[in-house]
C-alpha cells in the first residue's frame, strides 16, 4: 500500500515543483508541539480556557464539530479526565475515557505520557489527576470524582509520535453513581468492526467550532472509513506542499530540473503512512464531523444488532490547522487507536496487577 503511495506522490512531483506559491496554512497531519500533543499541559497551561473566551466573544450557538446534545444517561461508560485539586469545570477536564471493568479506564497514552519542562518524556502521576465518572455535565456536584490509584501507558507508545497511542488508568475505587462499562472487541471482532461504512459513535467535551470548550457531553455520528483512502488523502496533500518548498530550495540552489526530480524521489523513499494498523480511520466525506482538543482519550463506539455497543476505537489525532492552531474543523476524518489490536496488552495488564495486588492477612 505504501509503496503504491509513494507512487502517487511522485506523480504529483514535477509539476507541482515548478511552481513558487506560498505554502499551504492547513496540512493534514497531526499536531506535535508538546502544549498540543499533551492534553494535560494544554488545559493546565490556561490556553484552553483562553481560547474558549476568545471565541465566547466572537461566536455563540456552537457544537461539537458537527455533533450535538448528548441525552443524559446514553453513554455510561464515558468518563472526563480531570487536573486534580483544580475546579470541577471544563478547563479542567483534558482527555475522555471509558470505562472497561469497574476500576479500570481506557484512554489514550498522549493523555498521560508528556513532555517535562527539561525535554524528558515522563507519564503522570496517580496523584495529578482524577476522573469523573456518571455524568454528562463537568460540573461541580456533578457525578462522582474518583482518585486515581496507577496509570499504565503502552510500553511501545513514545511521545514524538502516536502509534500505540492506548493507557490504562486504575481507579482506587468504584463509582458510587449509575455507569456502565463497555466492551472491546478481540482480534476477529475487530476487523469486521474496521470496514468501510460501519456506523461508529464518537463522544466528548472537547473544544467545538470556533475553539469553545463546552460542559455538556456531545456526540457525534460518523463512519468507519478506508485507512488506505485516508492515508492516500493525507500524503498527496502533504506532497503538493512540500513539492512547493523544494520548488522554492531548487530555485534558490540553482538546480535544474533532473537535479530537482532526484532529490523529490530520494525525499520520497524516506515517506511513511500517518495511519499505521493500529489506527482507524472513521468520518465522513462531506466532513466537519471530528473529535478535537479534549476529545482524546474518549471512545469511537459501534452501534450492535443486540442494542448495545462496543468499543472499536480510542480518540488519537486528528488534522492540525496551522492558522487556529487547533483541529481542522472542516475535515474529513480524524485516527483512532484500533483497541482490538490490544487485547493482549489489556488482558496482561490488568490480570498481572490484579494478580500482584496485596491481599489482606487472615485474621
Amino acid at each position: 500500500m505504501l509503496n503504491s503511495l509513494k507512487t502517487i506522490i511522485g506523480s504529483i512531483g514535477l509539476s507541482c515543483i515548478i511552481s513558487t506559491q506560498g505554502i499551504a496554512q492547513d496540512i493534514p497531519m497531526p499536531t506535535a508541539e508538546p502544549d498540543v500533543a499533551s492534553p494535560f499541559a494544554f488545559a493546565q497551561s490556561k490556553q484552553k480556557s483562553a481560547r474558549a473566551a476568545k471565541a465566547a466573544v466572537s461566536e455563540s450557538g456552537s457544537r461539537v464539530l458537527g455533533g450535538k446534545l448528548a441525552e443524559d444517561g446514553a453513554w455510561p461508560w464515558q468518563v472526563a479526565l480531570m487536573i486534580n485539586g483544580a475546579p470541577i469545570g471544563p478547563d479542567a477536564q483534558f482527555c475522555g475515557g471509558s470505562l472497561i471493568l469497574d476500576t479500570w479506564v481506557l484512554t489514550a497514552a498522549h493523555c498521560v505520557h508528556m513532555k517535562g519542562p527539561n525535554g524528558d518524556w515522563r507519564d503522570l502521576t496517580p496523584q495529578s489527576l482524577s476522573i469523573l465518572v456518571g455524568s454528562n455535565k463537568v460540573a461541580t456536584g456533578e457525578g462522582d470524582v474518583i482518585s486515581v490509584a496507577g496509570v499504565y501507558r503502552h510500553p511501545a507508545y513514545v511521545g514524538t509520535e502516536f502509534d500505540n497511542d492506548i493507557a490504562l488508568i486504575k481507579l482506587t475505587r468504584k463509582p458510587t453513581v449509575a455507569y456502565k462499562t463497555i466492551r472491546v472487541p478481540d482480534a476477529e471482532f475487530g476487523d469486521m468492526l474496521d470496514q468501510p461504512g460501519v456506523t461508529t459513535f464518537v463522544t466528548g467535551w472537547g473544544l467545538t467550532e470556533g475553539g469553545k470548550h463546552s460542559d455538556m457531553l456531545r456526540e457525534a455520528q460518523i463512519q468507519m472509513m478506508s485507512r488506505d483512502m485516508c492515508n492516500q488523502i493525507m500524503l498527496e496533500a502533504r506532497a503538493e506542499t512540500a513539492a512547493k518548498g523544494i520548488g522554492i530550495a531548487a530555485q534558490v540552489f540553482g538546480l535544474k530540473t533532473d537535479e530537482t526530480q532526484q532529490v523529490w524521489q530520494e525525499l520520497v523513499k524516506h515517506v511513511r503512512a500517518p495511519m499505521t494498523e493500529n489506527m482507524l480511520c472513521s468520518g465522513t466525506f462531506e466532513g466537519g464531523k471530528t473529535s478535537c482538543n479534549g476529545d482524546s482519550g474518549g471512545p469511537l463506539v459501534v452501534p450492535l444488532n443486540d442494542g448495545g455497543f462496543i468499543q472499536a476505537g480510542v480518540v488519537s489525532w486528528g488534522m492540525s490547522s496551522a492558522s487556529t492552531n487547533s483541529c481542522l474543523e472542516n475535515a474529513m476524518f480524524s485516527a483512532y487507536t484500533r483497541v482490538s489490536n490490544y487485547v493482549g496488552w489489556l488482558n496482561q495488564t490488568i490480570s498481572c496487577l490484579l494478580y500482584t495486588s496485596p491481599s489482606p492477612r487472615d485474621s
